[in-house]
């Protein structure tokens, strides 16, 4: 029989300095919307990290759905081609729309459309982005909507966002036990992470996991001079 179904994207970890940037995409039934209101599904960062657990448990169950981990060292190898994260976050939505579509023309499904948060302020501009990339047959087909905060307004994209922020948080401490240090969330604004960051910079092994394209990274790299002797 045929379903229409209704997909939404959202990402985990745009402004870290440390860890991958994971783009979460969910799939279900288009009547599903209600159903995962009353589940709770709602912005991740409105959850905590045991109800994140416990939803995304769920949504896996329910629906299809895909996680696509942009590495610290692939962000810094495209980003030092002169690709905006703006663009490689299209790229790589474009891309899992592909596979999203390919997988539901198998199944004799109808993928109706996708809701989308965007990071530009100018969601049509992101949507013209995402279209370069998602070109596979059917490709046009699809309605792409893409929205400010869309977690806020999308079931799905909400779902979307808990898949990516509990993928996110794994690989995260995945890599403080291979460090074997606890340096906090990966953003800038914890100062456990500054820290860590601005003592630790030069380390091989942290390497691959600074996004060293990061103008914060940059900054924490550069030498901290002690201004109180001129005060």
């Amino acid at each position: 029989m045929l379903k229409i179904i209704v997909a939404g994207v959202d990402e985990a970890g745009r402004g870290p300095v440390l860890g991958a940037m994971v783009i979460g995409v969910f799939a279900a039934e288009a009547e599903w919307d209600r159903e995962l209101r009353e589940m709770g599904v709602k912005d991740s960062k409105q959850l905590s990290p045991a109800r994140r657990e416990e939803l995304a448990a769920k949504l896996r169950k329910i629906g299809r759905h895909l996680l696509i981990r942009i590495t610290a060292e692939e962000l810094t190898e495209l980003m030092n081609k002169g690709i905006s994260l703006n663009e490689i976050e299209a790229m790589k939505i474009g891309e899992a729309l592909g596979e999203l579509q390919g997988d539901l023309a198998r199944r004799k499904h109808e993928f109706g459309k996708v809701f989308i948060d965007s990071p530009d302020p100018i969601p049509s501009k992101f949507e013209r982005r995402i279209r370069k990339y998602f070109r596979v047959p059917g490709a046009d087909k699809v309605k792409i909507l893409c929205d400010n905060k869309a977690e806020n307004k999308y079931p799905t994209v909400a779902a979307a966002s808990i898949l990516a922020k509990v993928d996110r948080d794994a690989e995260l401490e995945k890599i403080k036990k291979k460090l074997g240090v606890d340096f906090g969330s990966g953003y800038p604004s914890d100062e456990r992470t500054a820290k860590y960051v601005r003592e630790h910079h030069a380390d091989p092994e942290l390497q691959p996991f600074l996004r060293h394209k990061w103008e914060t990274v940059k900054r924490l790299k550069c030498p901290q001079v002690d201004l109180t002797k001129y005060l």
